[in-house]
């Protein structure tokens, strides 16, 4: 029970709320709550949404009513339905786009800190060349080589998660190859490099755990990018066909003509959509970000001082 007690609270996330307290933790506890029903959203969509996503109906801008919560759009679709569906879409994104983006990264940043000499010079430098490129440009350039700017589900999901990957693989590069090199020097590398252990073995089996123990602060962060990088990639009109799948970038374009006339439903809620999840992310990935600070735990153990001995200590010093 011990060993898994132990395991359990090494987790990234558990692990940072046990060192959070006043403020840091409430902003804590506020992004996992978000984070979380984010996912259960997507994951519970077909039980939750009462219509599909490209249904059409012919009551159009049709306010909140019983039969449609949250209204309906010019186009004939379920606000509420296309809404909870794109849940799935976005988590479909930023499960595609940093999942590429993190195995590319950290073999590159693995090769390239190890190995060292012209490879490392010519990473480094096409790393930092990457970062002259927005994202958001990026992916429109991406959109339309894959799918000439008429995106289906699946092409429309890997033109956004293509660019964003290209523009996110930097980051992780540049975190993995800085651990590596520091990791390099360390005594049981060292020894693994004395008794015979080849390159591909050392870089796999000593290398790689202690140098991606960052990571999971990093994919938070990146996530909330990759759902602003998809809204704006729809917005702009290169994102997904809403006759294929819900997106919320889509559906708040054109939701702009229905505020001029009055019809709020068709833009509020896709955008409150956004704002939700990105903010959810953002608090998730800044407390455990910042929670890796050790300056943190020092303040924890000052507050517990000025608050008096525990009830442990207070039996110790009896």
């Amino acid at each position: 029970m011990e060993t898994k007690k132990s395991l359990f609270s090494r987790l990234p996330v558990v692990s940072q709320l046990k060192k959070s307290v006043g403020l840091q933790r409430a902003m804590l506890v506020a992004g996992i709550v978000l984070t979380a029903a984010f996912l259960l959203t997507a994951a519970l969509a077909p039980l939750i949404s009462p219509y599909g996503a490209t249904q059409r109906f012919n009551e159009t801008q049709a306010p909140p009513s019983s039969v449609h919560l949250w209204g309906t759009t010019a186009g004939g679709y379920d606000v509420f339905s296309r809404t909870i569906w794109g849940t799935q879409t976005a988590v479909l994104v930023i499960v595609v786009a940093v999942a590429l983006s993190i195995f590319i990264g950290v073999i590159l940043g693995l090769l390239s800190g190890y190995l060292g000499g012209w490879l490392d010079r010519i990473l480094v430098v096409v790393a930092d060349a990457i970062y002259a490129f927005p994202t958001l440009l990026l992916a429109m350039v991406m959109s339309i080589a894959i799918s000439q700017g008429r995106s289906n589900l699946w092409s429309g999901i890997f033109a956004a998660a293509i660019s964003i990957t290209v523009v996110f693989i930097p980051q992780y590069f540049r975190v993995i190859r800085a651990e590596t090199i520091r990791l390099k020097a360390e005594p049981f590398v060292e020894s693994a490099i004395v008794v015979g252990a080849s390159s591909v073995r050392i870089m796999a089996r000593h290398i790689y755990k202690n140098a991606t123990r960052t990571l999971p602060l990093i994919f938070t962060l990146n996530a909330s990018e990759a759902i602003l990088t998809l809204a704006g990639l729809g917005f702009l009109g290169f994102g997904i066909e809403p006759s294929t799948a819900a997106e919320w970038g889509y559906d708040l374009n054109h939701a702009q003509t229905d505020a001029a006339s009055g019809i709020w439903w068709t833009g509020v809620f896709p955008g409150a959509a956004i704002v939700i999840t990105v903010l959810g992310l953002t608090l998730l990935g800044e407390s455990m970000n910042d929670l890796n600070d050790p300056r943190l735990r020092g303040r924890k153990r000052a507050g517990k001082k000025k608050n008096g001995p525990t009830k442990n200590e207070e039996l110790v010093d009896a």
